[in-house]
């Protein structure tokens, strides 16, 4: 693939990012970065979730993990729709009708100082780890695509790559991510979408029919595991999806952030269900690329990397044609800047509400100004911890993100579910420990589940034996 072709697309792209954050910020107030107003167009909302959902990873990872485990990531996707059900149903209207700017400010409402505190440094420390891994994917393509023939080594790469969202971040925060988002889902999307065809014009598929018949028939479109032992069994993917999708959506300031921008719950909920449906279909395409993926090389006889993330990297770098390998471009730099811009613009919300305490600290004129440096400071933050991603990651990214979600999101389940199904307080100092110690127990026992539990094997269920673990501690320590 031609550098200079990509640098062109590249610039491209990121001019048209730039035009909108323009045109989002020429009317702003001191809390249009963490409210946009809350004048959100529903249907804009739903529409650029996707991408923040979906992510990098998504597009590179979901695609080459079919060559390892089939379509299993489906049964997880199926586990979602009663996640997304429970978070319209039951945490949007408790954040309406609190009118929380951001959402750990309930659990000080419901429990006090720290466990406030707690529920907002885990999801700091999440969605930073989260983030970093989609946005370290992603930084990687981009080194072997274009800057290593451009002479600029990773860590510059990376610093390029952040830098570029404060940019046009930095002013109008969450107002300008919905508007970006919708555009980045646009171009991810379209992306999917002409690589299938591409793909199927080349192995000579003659209609629509040719497409549905050559993924339903291929081995690696199973579904559903049945074995209990396995970790991707159903019922394990299944209620892990659920529950993944109440943390990194319902308990995520990221996610939630978007929803309390619509004008009224009503459309927040619309939001919500339309999002929903498309998210399954967006899957499902991207399951299915993974099959055309897997017959193309086969096809053309091309080795398959040791890497399931490799892949698709490397066919659309490598053997596809130029025009495909343009959409590749554009379709994966769409995907990891619609979540990281929310990321960056969600975490700098959090510490400036959550921990400085901005509204209540400082005067007016000077939230700017402590916004914007949090805002860097977290750039940076994100920097080096994809720079630490970059010397340690040695698995699927998939895998990774909800390895991740399972330990630094179960104890932020544990305290939500405490809240809204138990009227009781508890010794609010105590709870900390309790955050530190639920994860700390989850691993010793999924390390270890095999010789305790008669050969069970964790897989994503961990999240629950966390949350789980986090709520019986917190009746121990309830009060009278």
């Amino acid at each position: 693939m031609n550098p200079q072709v990509v640098l062109v697309v590249i610039c491209f792209y990121f001019l048209l990012l730039f035009l909108i954050a323009w045109f989002t910020t020429r009317k702003i107030s001191a809390d249009t970065f963490f409210t946009g107003d809350r004048q959100s167009p529903w249907f804009l909302v739903a529409f650029g979730m996707i991408g923040a959902s979906l992510s990098g990873v998504t597009f590179i990872s979901v695609p080459g993990e079919v060559g390892n485990t089939n379509f299993y990531y489906f049964q997880v996707v199926l586990g979602y729709t009663v996640g997304y059900f429970t978070i319209a149903k039951v945490l949007l209207p408790l954040y309406y009708r609190l009118n929380l700017v951001s959402i750990y400010s309930y659990l000080e409402d419901r429990f006090g100082f720290w466990s406030y505190k707690t529920g907002a440094f885990f999801f700091i420390l999440s969605r930073t780890l989260g983030s970093s891994l989609r946005v370290f994917l992603v930084a990687a393509v981009l080194q072997l695509i274009l800057f290593d023939s451009l002479g600029i080594p990773f860590w510059l790469s990376v610093v390029i790559t952040v830098g570029l969202i404060w940019v046009y971040t930095h002013r109008g925060g969450i107002k300008t991510v919905v508007w970006t988002d919708t555009l980045q889902t646009f171009f991810m999307l379209a992306a999917v979408v002409i690589i299938i065809v591409l793909i199927g014009q080349e192995l000579s598929f003659d209609g629509i029919s040719a497409y549905f018949e050559a993924v339903s028939s291929d081995p690696r479109s199973k579904i559903f595991d049945w074995d209990w032992k396995s970790g991707t069994n159903f019922f394990k993917q299944f209620i892990s999806g659920a529950f993944i999708t109440i943390v990194m959506t319902g308990l995520d300031q990221d996610m939630m952030q978007k929803n309390l921008t619509c004008k009224n719950i009503g459309d927040a909920q619309k939001n919500m269900f339309w999002f929903t449906i498309i998210l399954v279909i967006v899957n499902i395409l991207f399951l299915s690329l993974g099959i055309m993926l897997y017959l193309y090389a086969e096809t053309k006889g091309i080795a398959l990397p040791t890497k399931s993330d490799e892949l698709f990297p490397l066919l659309a770098t490598e053997h596809f044609s130029a025009f495909a390998g343009i959409v590749f471009v554009l379709g994966i730099i769409a995907a990891a800047y619609s979540s990281a811009d929310s990321t960056l613009t969600a975490l700098t919300t959090s510490f400036c509400i959550d921990f400085l305490e901005i509204e209540r600290r400082y005067p007016a004129d000077q939230r700017v100004k402590v916004r914007q440096r949090v805002h860097v400071a977290f750039s940076l933050v994100m920097i080096l911890a994809i720079l630490m991603f970059y010397w340690i990651n040695d698995q699927s990214v998939i895998n990774s993100v909800f390895i991740i979600a399972g330990y630094t999101y179960g104890p932020l389940l544990g305290l939500y579910a405490f809240g809204l199904f138990t009227t009781w307080q508890v010794k609010d100092k105590w709870v900390p420990f309790l955050a530190v110690s639920a994860p700390v127990l989850t691993f010793l026992i999924s390390q270890n589940s095999e010789k305790l539990l008669w050969g069970y094997k964790f897989g994503f269920e961990a999240l629950i034996l966390n949350g789980l673990l986090m709520f019986l501690g917190l009746v121990l320590i309830r009060r009278k």
